[in-house]
């Protein structure tokens, strides 16, 4: 199993939300790129980048950092969610170095675009699918709308997308512990691996989350924790990788 470091990047710096709240941040770093570099350092096998001003804004707003990154550390990949709405944004990225692209909101509100890209650019799309109580939200976690996240995420993985990054909107940023029993029930659902996201907190969450990595749990996101001293990223990393 992988352990994640996430950069969240707001007006290019790193910073950290609460529940996805823009006015509820915490700015970490000014520089992204040395950010991205201290977790290669300590063992990270991914980064996953979020553009919190392009999720908002509907479109990129951070590129110019994300494509530093991705230049910085060639040799791990990269993943990048916020603001990806049409193919020329993906290939901007793919171009880069970006190994992955995460479709959030717009996978939700048309679902026959991640039909078309997965088509386009097979094997470097991801969904992200931001749940509470079984539910998905959608527009930066605003709204909750109808849809089941099983039912969703298995229409996806029919579309040929790569993986499912799995957020538990009430836990993210919060510091409570991850969902592992929702994770695992969507893991058990689909083929395609999962990756959890939202409330890791410490080794315990780890542990919980490499109990059940057989059911398809290929990686966790961890971002507020390694950044507050709570988990330690590289002693967390060898043991993810362990499972």
């Amino acid at each position: 199993m992988l352990l994640i470091p996430a950069i969240d990047l707001k007006e290019g710096k790193c910073v950290r939300l609460r529940q996805g709240r823009m006015e509820d941040d915490t700015v970490f770093s000014d520089d992204p790129v040395a950010v991205a570099g201290k977790w290669v350092a300590a063992g990270a096998k991914r980064i996953h980048l979020v553009d919190l001003d392009g999720a908002f804004a509907g479109k990129p707003k951070n590129a110019d950092v994300i494509h530093a990154i991705a230049a910085a550390y060639p040799d791990v990949p990269v993943q990048i969610g916020g603001g990806i709405r049409d193919e020329e944004t993906i290939q901007g990225y793919l171009d880069a170095g970006v190994q992955y692209v995460i479709i959030g909101t717009k996978a939700v509100s048309e679902p026959h675009f991640v039909r078309d890209v997965a088509i386009e650019f097979p094997g470097h799309i991801i969904v992200g699918l931001d749940a509470k109580d079984g539910k998905v939200a959608v527009d930066g976690w605003s709204k909750l709308s109808r849809h089941d996240v099983i039912d969703l995420a298995q229409h996806f993985e029919e579309d040929g997308v790569e993986a499912i990054i799995y957020t538990d909107i009430s836990r993210d940023g919060m510091m409570s512990g991850v969902n592992v029993e929702a994770t695992a029930r969507l893991a058990r659902a689909v083929r395609i691996p999962v990756i959890a996201s939202g409330g890791i907190t410490n080794m315990d969450d780890i542990r919980a989350l490499g109990a059940v990595a057989s059911d398809g749990i290929m990686g966790a996101i961890t971002g507020r924790a390694i950044y507050e001293g709570t988990l330690d990223f590289a002693e967390a990393e060898k043991l993810a990788e362990s499972f």
